[in-house]
């Protein structure tokens, strides 16, 4: 073996990195023992010790903070750790109406504006990309620089700007106004106190305005969302008194009825409307009287009836009846289901704020020195105090109100004119509600509102039942895989194969720390499944040495013609699966990019260690004179599947018929059943909730929440299936109600409604806040949420089917390149393309009876292209022991080539499938429910894989090659 030195020193460099990287995972694991010990004793100590230890150097020797430590150790996810994963919407169509000013009023502006809205939402195109079409269509091309000249002047737009220069100037702002964005989310989550948050912006195709944020660890998404959501939109409001507007807004009683004064024909329309609204309750009867002093405060209504309000108030009817300045705004918070509704009154004649813009300098949580509640106590710039003393000395008795994002945080009363510019805002607030607040106001205003489009939640119990679930899977995994290799081929050759896979799972970590990747349930399955795969490469260097040690060669030369061999059959097949998982990290998102990664990684690592490092071991053993009586095989493996002589292309004709009857089974059922599509595309929520009572069933679940969703949504559906945690059994329950809502609290309301069902249902017997509460599980709860908003599951679905052609294109043309000849190629994807349809169909056939979900998602998409990988890995090895055979025996007829080159590559397909096999059944089996079903989508691709590896894609290339080798002999 030449460069021997050479890949040593790369050996000895890739442990010394990976046991460097391995080093801060024991130093941080060091002092959170400590800090565990510590909250045994007192609790909540240990906690405050690590907050306290986080700059400190624990690291000396490289001068290391126990903070840098934990950002370079190992990582867990969020599916090993628990914590929250979102992804936020920067709002392009505001931006876009900002920078048009008083042009987006127009209704040409509005028209193309709405339509762009409803076209991005089903996915058909960004934001900016459709307006700039739409409104190009109606009005012609050329006109939209007068629309952006004013906004877009610092971007060189005119009057005469094409249509093209004002797209590719709105795009540079959006991106701006999302990198702005990303500042002041990251600013939050730090000062939230979140360990290791993965914060980035999202730039693939359907992505504009796109921003992931991964926290682990977070037990209150409500808090998070509140947070992430909040524009930090800060305004001073002067007030009305409830007695200067009452008659006003008892006037709203008589909106639609026959007294209704703004009806344009009152003896035309009386009766009508009467009769509509008959059975619709009044404002009055919404709205109670508040109450106490007569304040801004003008009422108060149930949280449940804030829509119905809300629909009366902002109707034309009503703006009519009401002070052209006067503002009606709710509370931030309710009291036991009660919200207040206040009356704000704008500047002048219009709706704005007295006070608003940058006039907070610092903010911080703070306790009122009286009643040592809560509070937020502000500094304000110079400006803002002028204002602010100004604005107190005009409304001396009166309200003013501090709105924040749309809502009422607090109305005190002016006792008198505040100069020095101090003021606070109090309400009931809880500590965390004042630090949250303050984080908001300090970190700045976004440039655009923002929306969770995506979302999920995980809690611990989840987290701890996938860490050992997984490990469980791996460890069995690892030794069923060292038993077989020591009963097959014999304790030498399986020990230094074994190592092999030791070192590769050791390398495989350590570089995946060094990317600072976090290790998830799907990064598992790939370390896994690399193992898996890597028993390939020592499986045909094995059996390539059984051959050349059956021709009569002695050991040392037989074991470097069996490596020299099956270096180019090792190398395609790895290289075809490189690309899948190329395709698969660049289109996947969230697990997916974390298995592409770690199956990327391991397949590197073995062939690494298969075909250098294990030749070495044998080599540095043979050049003593020891191991020279090696065989390679046990008295249960000699002999068999050697010297085969199987007909396998005289059989094709009828695997054709069998693979064509089962192919059109299943698409039979999808055009009949189609598939159970999961949330990744169709949009929707999925929730996991554990129940005290064991035997609550998942058709119990359904029935209670669909009886309550379907009257708020006819068109809502619901279902739910039977998962598992630490705790034993749970249900995770699917719902697309509300996925298309924009309003920031859709996600409490869906939260509320499962969970009063539940409840009223007699399910579970916990409150709301215990209900939704990821680590207190008394009484039933939450425990881990997911959210899929539309337009990214049209892109989901999008990318699931570039993903899968661009991995055929690729095979093609590499394998095209490689082999040098179409017959290979053509072979290869047609039976890929059977494989995946085979999949699928199965997929389709099989989902409603089978015990697990067979949902198709994200990680279906994964397992379905990791299929493909493995299934041209078993391809690429037969033809390429035919290209070898081609170019030893030119004349031999090429039906008898092609079995020959299948008899003889024979027992490598079978023990490298059953190999790959064993490792997915121990997935299947143990690695939970999040990953049952990419198992089974793999198991059926190892099957159908190696079936047509053998009755498909060797027939077809055959039925090509021989066409052309006889075309060929004909013109000689």
């Amino acid at each position: 073996m030449q460069n021997k030195g050479f890949v040593k020193v790369i050996a000895v460099l890739l442990a010394l990195t990976c046991l460097f990287y391995f080093s801060f995972s024991f130093v941080v694991r060091h002092y959170e023992s400590k800090a565990e010990a510590m909250n045994a004793k007192v609790a909540g100590s240990g906690d405050r010790y690590l907050d306290s230890m986080r700059n400190v150097v624990v690291y000396p020797v490289i001068g290391k903070t126990l903070k840098d430590c934990e950002a370079l150790q190992i990582g867990l996810g969020l599916d090993l750790k628990g914590g929250m994963d979102v992804i936020l919407e920067v709002s392009v169509p505001d931006v876009v109406k900002n920078l048009a000013g008083d042009n987006a009023n127009t209704p040409a502006f509005k028209k193309a504006a709405d339509e762009a809205y409803t076209d991005y939402k089903q996915g058909k195109g960004d934001f900016v990309e459709m307006f700039v079409r739409h409104y190009g269509e109606a009005n012609g091309q050329g006109k939209l620089g007068a629309v952006f000249a004013t906004g877009l002047k610092a971007k060189n737009i005119t009057f005469s700007s094409s249509d093209n220069e004002v797209r590719s100037a709105l795009n540079d702002e959006v991106d701006a106004a999302v990198e702005n964005a990303n500042l002041v989310v990251r600013q939050r989550v730090d000062k939230f106190g979140v360990a290791q948050p993965n914060i980035q912006i999202l730039r693939g195709k359907g992505q504009i305005g796109q921003i992931m944020v991964e926290m682990p660890g977070i037990k209150e998404p409500e808090r998070v969302r509140k947070l992430l959501q909040g524009s930090a939109n800060l305004e001073f409001w002067e007030t009305y008194n409830r007695s200067e507007i009452q008659s006003q807004l008892a006037s709203l009683d008589l909106i639609g009825t026959a007294v209704d004064t703004t009806a344009t024909d009152t003896t035309a329309t009386a009766q009508p409307a009467a009769k509509t609204n008959a059975a619709a309750p009044k404002f009055s009867q919404l709205v109670m009287n508040a109450g106490g002093r007569d304040g801004s405060a003008v009422g108060v209504a149930r949280l449940a009836d804030t829509a119905a309000v809300n629909a009366i108030i902002n109707s034309p009817a009503a703006k009519s009846k009401l002070p052209k300045d006067l503002r009606l705004a709710w509370d931030v918070k309710s009291n036991s289901g009660i919200v207040t509704l206040y009356a704000l009154k704008g500047n002048g004649n219009n709706m704005t704020p007295t006070m608003q813009g940058a006039v907070i300098a610092d903010a911080k949580a703070d306790f009122n020195p009286t009643t040592h509640a809560p509070i937020v106590s502000m500094d304000m710039t110079s400006d803002g105090s002028r204002e602010w003393a100004a604005m107190t000395g005009k409304n001396v008795g009166r309200d003013v109100a501090v709105v924040l994002d749309g809502v009422v945080y607090s109305a005190p009363r002016v006792n008198g004119q505040i100069s020095g510019g101090k003021t606070e805002i109090s309400g009931v607030f809880t500590i965390d509600d004042t630090k949250d607040l303050a984080n908001v106001l300090n970190s700045g205003k976004m440039p655009a509102p923002t929306n969770i489009i995506s979302e999920e939640t995980i809690g611990p119990s989840l987290g701890a039942a996938s860490i050992q679930a997984g490990l469980e899977s791996a460890i069995i995994a690892f030794v069923l895989l060292m038993i077989f290799m020591c009963c097959y081929y014999g304790i030498i050759p399986g020990m230094v194969a074994n190592l092999a896979l030791i070192l590769n799972f050791f390398f495989t970590a350590g570089v995946l720390t060094s990317f600072q990747a976090a290790l998830t349930m799907s990064g598992i399955a790939g370390m896994v499944l690399s193992l898996g795969m890597a028993v390939d490469a020592n499986v045909l260097i094995y059996e390539r040495t059984k051959e050349e040690l059956r021709a009569g060669k002695n050991i040392k030369s037989a074991l470097a013609a069996g490596y020299g061999n099956a270096f180019s059959a090792i190398f395609d097949s790895n290289l075809t699966s490189i690309i899948t998982a190329v395709i698969l990290y660049n289109v996947g998102t969230g697990p997916i990019r974390g298995f592409a990664l770690t199956l990327g990684i391991g397949i590197c690592a073995s062939f690494f260690t298969a075909v250098w490092i294990s030749r070495i071991i044998f080599e540095h053993f043979l050049n003593k004179d020891k191991w020279l009586n090696l065989t390679f095989d046990t008295k249960l493996s000699r002999g068999l599947l050697q010297n085969c002589n199987f007909n396998f292309l005289q059989k094709a004709s009828k695997a054709y018929v069998i693979f064509g009857i089962v192919l059109l089974a299943g698409l039979a059922s999808l055009g009949v059943r189609g598939l159970s599509k999961g949330i990744d595309f169709t949009g929707g929520r999925n929730f996991v909730i554990e129940f005290e009572q064991k035997n609550t069933t998942p058709e119990q679940v359904k029935n209670v929440v669909a009886k309550s969703i379907r009257p708020l949504d006819n068109n809502a559906t619901v279902n739910a299936i039977e998962v598992s945690t630490t705790q034993g059994k749970a249900v995770r329950l699917t719902t697309n109600y509300m996925i298309n809502s924009d309003a920031t609290d859709a996600d409490e309301q869906v939260e509320q409604v499962i969970w009063k069902s539940l409840y009223d249902g007699g399910l579970i017997k916990a409150d709301y806040n215990t209900f939704k509460n990821r680590d207190d599980h008394t009484g039933g709860s939450i425990v881990s949420a997911q959210k899929v908003g539309a337009s990214v599951a049209s892109e989901m679905t999008k990318d699931a089917i570039w993903a899968t052609m661009l991995s055929l294109i690729a095979i093609f043309i590499y394998i095209l390149v490689r082999f040098r000849n179409v017959a290979f190629s053509v072979g290869s994807v047609v039976a890929l393309t059977i494989d995946t349809m085979l999949i699928i169909g199965m997929y389709s056939l099989c989902w409603g009876w089978v015990p697990f979900s067979l949902e198709v998602d994200q990680t279906f998409v994964g397992a379905v292209l990791t299929a493909i990988g493995y299934s041209i890995n078993d391809k690429v090895v037969v033809f390429d022991r035919i290209r070898e055979n081609l170019g030893l025996y030119p004349h031999r007829e090429t039906t008898k080539l092609f079995n020959d080159s299948i008899n003889q590559t024979l027992a490598r397909t079978l023990m490298t499938s059953l190999t790959t096999l064993l490792v997915l059944l121990c997935i299947f089996i143990l690695g939970g429910d999040s990953i049952r079903s990419f198992a089974f989508a793999m198991i059926l691709g190892v099957i159908f894989g190696t079936m047509s590896s053998i009755f498909l894609a060797a027939p077809i290339a055959n039925r090509v090659l021989g066409k052309k080798r006889a075309a060929a002999a004909t013109a000689e």
